[in-house]
């Protein structure tokens, strides 16, 4: 059965962001405190994953990159209670994840989204960058909910962990698994672009990560 996926991070007023904060940040506090959570943190940051194209040729053999394989995409994947946000329709206030934060303002500059069938983006974007970059990428595992101010005081990181050299960026590019389209924005440019239009707007971000089926 395929699956699709959305990455998504947006700009918002702090009204909004306010708004958001008590049904966003106790999910993001949860996944974070699940209690495997951590020991996937440290298995890759401890033992960075090789090369993607190696990895299904050497795990039939190697039962420990296996192993991290698996725990890897566990922990990229969305957690079950972010997914909430998406799922649950039940909210007496009509709140839906799409129409109440995605689609809250129609302008693309306000947006990156990465929808991708039979795939999640988050985990190509880490892989991509690598546990020691992923780090300074705030709340958890692509989670998170920054007010302007907290978008301004992150940029700096947010600089350092998303700017590469013509080198680094040949190499990060090769562990990017994703195809796109010529006008796409890639996982290594998009979330870079949508922190420095927000610091310059004086808007804060959400970044949250879903099942979408």
């Amino acid at each position: 059965m395929g699956i699709t996926s959305a990455w998504a991070i947006s700009a918002h007023h702090d009204s909004v962001i306010s708004e958001l904060a008590p049904r966003i940040l106790p999910l993001i506090a949860a996944e974070r405190e699940e209690p495997r959570a951590h020991e996937r943190w440290a298995r890759w940051r401890h033992s960075p994953l090789p090369d993607h194209r190696t990895w299904y040729r050497i795990s039939a053999q190697d039962s420990n990159l296996a192993h991290a394989i698996s725990s890897f995409h566990r922990l990229t994947a969305p957690g079950e209670h972010i997914q909430r946000l998406y799922d649950d329709t039940s909210h007496e206030d009509e709140f839906h994840l799409a129409d109440s934060v995605w689609a809250r303002d129609e302008s693309p500059k306000h947006m990156f989204l990465a929808i991708r069938s039979k795939d999640y983006a988050l985990t190509s974007f880490f892989h991509a960058v690598g546990p020691a970059r992923a780090a300074f990428i705030p709340g958890w595992c692509g989670n998170f909910l920054l007010t302007a101010a907290q978008v301004r005081d992150t940029l700096p990181n947010i600089e350092r962990t998303l700017s590469f050299t013509p080198q680094e960026r040949a190499a990060a590019e090769k562990q990017d698994w994703l195809d796109y389209a010529p006008d796409e924005e890639s996982v290594l440019t998009g979330p870079l672009r949508q922190w420095r239009h927000a610091a310059q707007a004086g808007l804060g971000l959400c970044g949250l990560s879903v099942l979408i089926y």
